[in-house]
């Protein structure tokens, strides 16, 4: 069983007025470690419209928070018209790519979701969109919600993390998406071969599988994930919790939730549930920053790994 340290709550939207754009929730949180500085992505939400919708931005904090998102949201139509998260980002040949989920609102279920991109010229502050499209989208098997994109470089090949939908349910008569894990691989960031299967085998009925970050030590690829109830889940007893597989060869995945290592707090901002982990390294130790009740609305977290993975 891994140990993880919680140091902090690291980040609260709460702390920083004057940002209409960033006003509740902090989701999602991707690391790009540089030279002199962590620059931490997320994805923030302004207040809802007055039919209780919301638009989700992304956005960066760089020793102090953005003054505004790094990402326009799409035009009339567009795939990302109405929210662009979560955002992953990393360096790959000269340049800063990231992916991100671009939201789209629909009449019978409340959204739908592809992935797309956008590259960085100025060190991940500013990102400029690859097209008006998506570069990963629905298919015959993956019918719907592509969303949760984490990318990672190993060997030289690009590797996409991903949820994609598999069925809507009701609850309580309001429609909730189940997806599962999955996964793409690349060699120029945009055109993307699917493996086409899931990757982590469900341990709930009707499992919503959810942000998969996948880091590679001692000879073996670590999967941390997070995973729900299909219905009831906001509040503790169905809530997200953080999952745990590994796998040798990116393909097979061996599920252990019990190594994961990571829990609720008895008390406080993270007391209820825990998701979207992303792990990485800085200065020979590895962190986890993971969201706490809500699903983000009061921020993330950060802990430390006590020993190694």
């Amino acid at each position: 069983m891994f140990s993880w340290k919680k140091l902090a709550h690291a980040f609260n939207p709460a702390d920083y007025p004057g940002r209409p754009w960033l006003q509740q929730f902090a989701q999602a949180p991707a690391t790009l470690v540089l030279e002199d500085r962590v620059r931490v992505y997320f994805s923030c939400r302004p207040p809802p419209d007055e039919n209780g919708q919301y638009c989700s931005r992304s956005a960066t904090r760089v020793v102090s928070v953005a003054e505004q998102p790094i990402l326009a949201l799409g035009g009339l139509g567009e795939f990302d018209e109405f929210g662009t998260y979560p955002v992953s980002v990393i360096p790959y040949n000269g340049e800063m790519l990231a992916y991100y989920a671009g939201w789209t609102r629909c009449e019978s279920v409340p959204f739908d979701v592809a992935i797309g991109m956008a590259r960085s010229n100025d060190g991940g502050i500013t990102f400029q969109k690859a097209g008006r499209g998506p570069v990963l989208s629905y298919s015959p098997d993956e019918p719907f919600i592509l969303s949760g994109p984490k990318v990672r470089n190993f060997g030289g090949k690009l590797h996409l993390f991903y949820i994609a939908g598999r069925e809507w349910v009701l609850d309580d008569g309001k429609p909730e998406p189940v997806y599962k894990i999955r996964s793409a691989t690349s060699v120029d960031g945009i055109h993307w071969t699917k493996t086409g299967h899931d990757l982590v085998e469900s341990k709930l009925d009707n499992e919503a599988q959810a942000s998969p970050d996948v880091f590679f030590s001692n000879g073996r690829y670590h999967m941390f994930f997070s995973y729900r109830h299909a219905t009831g889940y906001r509040g503790k007893a169905r809530g997200y919790r953080i999952g745990y597989a590994c796998s040798t060869d990116l393909l097979t995945w061996t599920r252990d939730d019990g190594k994961a290592g990571i829990d609720v707090s008895d008390s406080g901002w993270d007391s209820e549930m825990i998701s979207y982990p992303h792990v990485f390294e800085l200065d020979g130790s590895v962190y986890m920053y993971y969201l706490g009740n809500q699903v983000g609305r009061h921020g993330f977290g950060l802990a430390m790994l006590e020993g190694t993975l």
